[in-house]
C-alpha cells in the first residue's frame, strides 16, 4: 500500500482554497448587511469626542443583493461538497 502524495497535496490545497473562499464570502455578506440600517445622527454630549457611524456607502438594496449573492455562493459550495461526499 502506497500513498499518492501528489493527490493528497492537491486535496489539501483545494480544501484550503475552498475554506478560505467560504470565509471570504460570508465576511462580504456581513459587510453588505449593515447597509440596510438607516443612518442615525449622533449628538455629542458635553463636547465629548464621539466616533460616528459613517455607513458603508452602499444603498440598502445593493447591500442586500451583495449579501444574498455571497451567502448563496457559500451555500452552493457547501451543498456541492456534501453532494460529492454522498454520491
Amino acid at each position: 500500500m502506497t500513498i499518492n502524495w501528489g493527490a493528497l497535496g492537491v486535496v489539501a490545497a483545494v480544501s484550503l482554497v475552498i475554506g478560505v473562499l467560504i470565509v471570504v464570502l460570508v465576511s462580504l455578506a456581513l459587510v453588505g448587511l449593515p447597509a440596510r440600517e438607516p443612518d442615525h445622527p449622533v449628538e455629542p454630549a458635553d463636547e465629548a469626542p464621539v466616533i460616528a457611524h459613517t455607513g458603508s456607502g452602499l444603498s440598502p438594496i445593493t447591500g442586500t443583493v451583495i449579501a444574498a449573492i455571497c451567502l448563496l455562493g457559500a451555500a452552493t459550495i457547501v451543498v456541492y461538497g456534501l453532494y460529492l461526499l454522498a454520491f
